[in-house]
């Protein structure tokens, strides 16, 4: 129990990024109040919440119904965070947890940013999406074990809302050197993690 709310918690953290969405966050509101920042942050978060409940109980019969199985999930899954956890370790910008340029000048013009970018891709993201459905499809339709993974995935995003409520001072804080410490350390467990998926599937696949 205690060590599928550990992976839960560091595979949410690591791919959903709070600190980064903070930081992300607190530049692309520099011209709005404290009031309508906060109102943002809200509308982000919570429709980011949405987004990844949604596919938490909805991807797995998606992808039985499209005949995907569990060991091709688990290593396709394993994969893409793989992909997440280097671009995490070696500090690189990628669409999977961030925003592009392209899509980051376009937030700049908009007046509101609840929907886009902050609830996607900078919450719910390709890469939150493929963990979340992965952590799922693990626990084999055990109702505890989908609690703690649901509540890991709820503790987050409160953690995600508390991070964007004070994003200035945590951009002020951490700065660039502080932020890649903490998404370096969070990326090489990530990338254990990943791996490991990866051999579950490949071990359950028959192929060996």
């Amino acid at each position: 129990m205690s060590e599928t709310v550990i992976v839960a918690l560091t595979t949410f953290f690591a791919v959903i990024g709070p600190i980064d969405v903070a930081v992300v966050f607190a530049t692309l509101t520099t011209q709005n109040t404290q009031k309508e920042r906060r109102n943002i942050a809200t509308r982000g978060v919570l429709i980011g919440t949405a987004v990844l409940l949604l596919f938490a109980f909805g991807g797995n019969p998606l992808l039985q119904y499209m005949g995907i199985s569990l060991a091709a999930l688990r290593t396709a899954g394993g994969i893409l965070l793989l992909l997440v956890a280097i671009d995490m370790v070696f500090a690189r910008s990628s669409g999977s947890t961030s925003t592009t340029d392209e899509e980051e000048q376009e937030a700049q013009e908009s007046d509101d940013i609840s929907v886009f970018p902050l609830s996607t891709p900078l919450i719910a993201g390709p890469g939150a999406i493929g963990a979340v459905i992965l952590l799922m499809a693990d626990t084999a339709g055990d109702p505890t074990e989908i609690g703690l993974i649901i509540g890991a995935l709820l503790g987050i995003m409160l953690l995600t809302w508390l991070l964007l409520l004070i994003a200035t001072r945590v951009d002020r804080v951490l700065g660039l050197t502080g932020l890649q410490v903490v998404s370096r350390i969070f990326g090489i467990l990530l990338a254990a993690l990943s791996v490991q998926f990866i051999f579950d599937g490949i071990g359950q696949s028959g192929l060996f």
